[in-house]
């Protein structure tokens, strides 16, 4: 039985469980209480009545109701079978241990259903069984009687004391046969019974001086139990005054916190005889019980305490006091003595029902049950209950001692996830005594908190290039829950009409927030891209919150310069033509280049990489114009080639090369011829002699030309005027009439020259060729180079 008892206990303390609902406290209790009765010393596990029968519940409401007995103190006399919801003893009960003297011995306690709570009273009464017998506090007494006392004459006697009530209690004395004595059966005021001694026969000293007695005490159980006491009588010679007390009752208050030796009364009595029959001593006659808190002096008749009171334990006292002078006649008074309570026990706090955790955001909920009490009378039995002014909580009485403690409102577990509560249990006597009972409040989680981005935008940065599945970020999204309402799981939101959409470009790790370029990115192709992340928690709902990713695409240096003119892929070079009459510093041509890249990996510097005659020509490093270094002389080679290079500023550089070839000719007006093979040396006069011809016929023709040039001058002005100076002409061994250097890529200055060609020409010879600058003045090459440096770090020569 007893492990059964302690399985149920175990039981009982697993069942708590979350209450997620309003409760309300007012509880309908009925005005009768529920009577059972069991006999004393009855085995534990004996029935004493069944709950669904008497509740009119059945057993499954019972159980799902978590019903519950509670009794006041810590102590459990009875237990609910958890099969059959019978009400059954948990412990053997002593009736005269849990009532004393009290008749009858009733037991109050409540049964206690919880959701909802609802209370019944009931009632336990514990009937007597005769299982005490009588008991004289001494195994034997003295009277000393005088031999002229009268027949008729009563002595009081020793009384016995059984703790039995009714019936069972002490109901007679009896005493052993003798022709002098009988004995008498009287009740005092309390109920109690007590014998008293009747002389029928006077007696004779000289005949008999000394006799002995046997009192018997008997209860009135079946079968009667009983206890004796040896009586033995001396008579006394003539002793005619018995002492006599000033009063024949007492009484007395006395507190139960007097300490050990204190002085309870002290009383008298007077023999008017003389020498020793008026010499007085004092004893206690009659004791309640074997521990008498009392002792009294018997030369003073001071009563003193010699153990501690208890008025929980005893709240009245009757002390029998026997004064006996030295002739052995006595007299005999009573002392009432109250015990009067002090505030001596502090108050008790029984846990009848507690739920932790309670979940937040609900509006109320009962967290705990319990009920209060102390063991105390009075003022200072009154109990009041207290918890900390600054918790969400607040207490609210029930009935018969018992409370409730309920949230004030609803809880934020993100605030604060655990309460310390402390119930604080004060009586109201002097001085107060409280009672303080710790309790722990955990606050589950309930999923009220969206996950959260550290950011609301994110800007990543994507070298191009980049290999597949390239770790490029992360996003970090936190949820103020806890559990699974703060597992966050990371996604791409859709992009409507976004092209190329971002899940083709990027994808997330779903559990990390990690970002991974999903294909190699061009910075030519898609310099930014745009999208959103959404973190989702994994409560129920699900709450979600969403952040904003730029991706930027870093330029690589992928593409290597392109140059646009000269024409890398044209079919014929096109030389370019400068007069042998040209200064230090007169433009020769200018080399057009692009870069795909962007920022410095765009930036081209130009370069003279070889030369037909080095020093004669050099390059700006930053325009790509091609100029003289120096005048040009007449033994200067009239055919030059120039191999610029043009190079980016990335890491690493890439380069691109093109071939000029440039043409050296004393005027415009001369057309460029090829060079005539040498002549025989037999022929030299022949030669001379039509040398001079053709000179002659030469300065005559050039007049002519020039007229016809200029004419053709003029008319190619008017015809090339609403020509676009930066287009190219049709394809051929030259561009076209007119040839754009300026106003694109990184050339600086715009020149324009116009070209006129023979027709039909099967050396392409120029007719003529002039430089066209209407709106720039002739500027000095020499001080252009000095005040730009970057022209003499390119031009080695002066």
């Amino acid at each position: 039985m007893t492990t059964e008892m302690a399985q149920t206990k175990v039981h009982r303390k697993k069942r708590q469980v979350a209450i997620f609902i309003i409760l309300m406290f007012w509880w309908e209790v009925g005005s009768e209480s529920i009577q059972y009765s069991v006999w004393e010393e009855e085995e534990s596990g004996t029935f004493v009545a069944s709950l669904t029968k008497d509740l009119g519940l059945r057993v499954g409401e019972l159980a799902a109701r978590s019903a519950q007995v509670v009794f006041k103190g810590n102590r459990q006399h009875l237990q609910i079978d958890p099969q059959t919801y019978d009400l059954r003893l948990n412990e053997k009960l002593d009736r005269e241990e849990l009532c004393g003297s009290t008749e009858p011995c009733v037991l109050p306690f409540q049964v206690l259903l919880e959701n909802p709570l609802q209370f019944f009273q009931a009632t336990l009464q514990i009937k007597d069984i005769n299982d005490h017998a009588p008991e004289f506090p001494a195994r034997e007494m003295l009277l000393k009687i005088s031999e002229i006392t009268t027949p008729g004459k009563i002595f009081p006697l020793k009384m016995a004391q059984d703790l039995d009530t009714g019936s069972n209690s002490l109901q007679s004395y009896t005493i052993s046969s003798d022709p002098h004595f009988h004995v008498l059966t009287r009740d005092r005021s309390d109920g109690r019974k007590f014998p008293e001694l009747v002389l029928d026969k006077a007696l004779d000293r000289e005949e008999q001086a000394e006799l002995r007695l046997t009192l018997t005490a008997l209860d009135g159980g079946s079968p009667p139990r009983s206890g004796t006491i040896k009586i033995q009588i001396l008579v006394l010679d003539i002793n005619d005054n018995a002492p006599e007390f000033a009063q024949e009752l007492y009484e007395v208050q006395i507190p139960e916190n007097k300490p050990l030796g204190s002085l309870v009364i002290t009383i008298s009595a007077r023999d008017l005889d003389a020498g020793s029959f008026g010499e007085v001593s004092y004893a206690l006659f009659q004791v309640d019980d074997v521990n008498q808190p009392f002792e009294i002096n018997s030369i003073t008749g001071e009563i003193r305490l010699r153990r501690m009171l208890d008025f929980e334990e005893l709240q009245f006292y009757h002390v029998d006091v026997e004064a006996i002078d030295g002739g052995g006649l006595s007299g005999k008074c009573s002392i009432v003595i109250k015990v009067l309570d002090m505030n001596d026990n502090a108050p008790q706090l029984i846990m009848s029902s507690f739920i932790s955790p309670i979940p937040e955001n609900v509006p109320e909920i009962m967290v705990a049950v319990f009920s209060v009490s102390d063991a105390d009378s009075g003022q200072n039995q009154q109990v009041v209950c207290s918890i900390d002014d600054n918790l969400p909580f607040v207490l609210k009485p029930s009935v018969e001692n018992f409370y409730t403690l309920v949230t004030e409102g609803a809880l934020d577990r993100e605030r604060q996830a655990e309460y310390n509560i402390t119930i604080t249990v004060t009586d109201l006597g002097t001085p107060r005594l409280r009672t303080q009972h710790h309790i722990t409040v955990l606050v589950s989680d309930v999923n009220d908190n969206a996950p959260a981005f550290s950011q609301s935008a994110y800007t990543l940065l994507v070298r191009e290039n980049n290999s597949p599945a390239l770790h490029i970020g992360s996003v970090r999204a936190t949820d103020a829950d806890a559990g699974s309402n703060a597992q966050l799981t990371y996604s791409l939101l859709p992009a409507g009409r976004a092209h190329p959409p971002p899940a083709a470009l990027v994808a997330v790790n779903a559990d990390t927030g990690q970002l991974f370029a999903l294909r190699s990115l061009d910075y030519e192709a898609l310099r930014a891209f745009d999208f959103l992340v959404g973190a989702t928690d994994r409560g129920s709902p699900a709450l979600s919150g969403q952040a904003r990713v730029r991706v930027v695409v870093q330029d690589a240096n992928d593409n290597a310069p392109s140059v646009l003119y000269p024409p890398p892929n044209a079919s014929a070079p096109c030389p370019e033509l400068v007069p042998r009459a040209a200064d230090a510093g007169y433009l020769v041509t200018k080399v057009v280049a692009v870069d795909g890249d962007a920022g410095q990996n765009a930036w081209l510097s130009f370069q003279l990489l070889r030369a037909t005659e080095p020093g004669l020509f050099g390059v700006w490093a930053h325009n790509g114009e091609v100029r003289t270094a120096r005048p040009l002389g007449e033994r200067d080679a009239p055919k030059h080639r120039l191999v610029v290079l043009v190079k980016d500023n990335g890491e690493p550089p890439l380069s691109a090369s093109v071939t000029l070839h440039v043409l050296l000719v004393d005027g415009f007006s001369q057309p460029y011829l090829p060079p005539p093979d040498a002549p025989p040396p037999a022929a030299q006069a022949d030669r001379l002699t039509a040398s001079l011809v053709v000179a002659l016929a030469a300065v005559s023709s050039l007049f002519l030309l020039c007229a016809l040039a200029f004419a053709a001058a003029r008319l190619c002005g008017r015809r090339g005027a609403g020509a676009r100076a930066g287009s190219l002409g049709p394809d051929g061994p030259f561009p076209g009439r007119l040839v754009d250097v300026g106003g694109a890529g990184t050339l600086s200055h715009s020149y324009q020259y116009e070209v006129c060609l023979t027709g039909g020409s099967g050396t392409n010879e120029f007719k003529f060729l002039k430089p066209i600058l209407p709106n720039f003045p002739p500027q000095d090459p020499g001080r252009e180079m000095e005040e730009n440096p970057d022209l003499r770090n390119n031009f080695p020569f002066s």
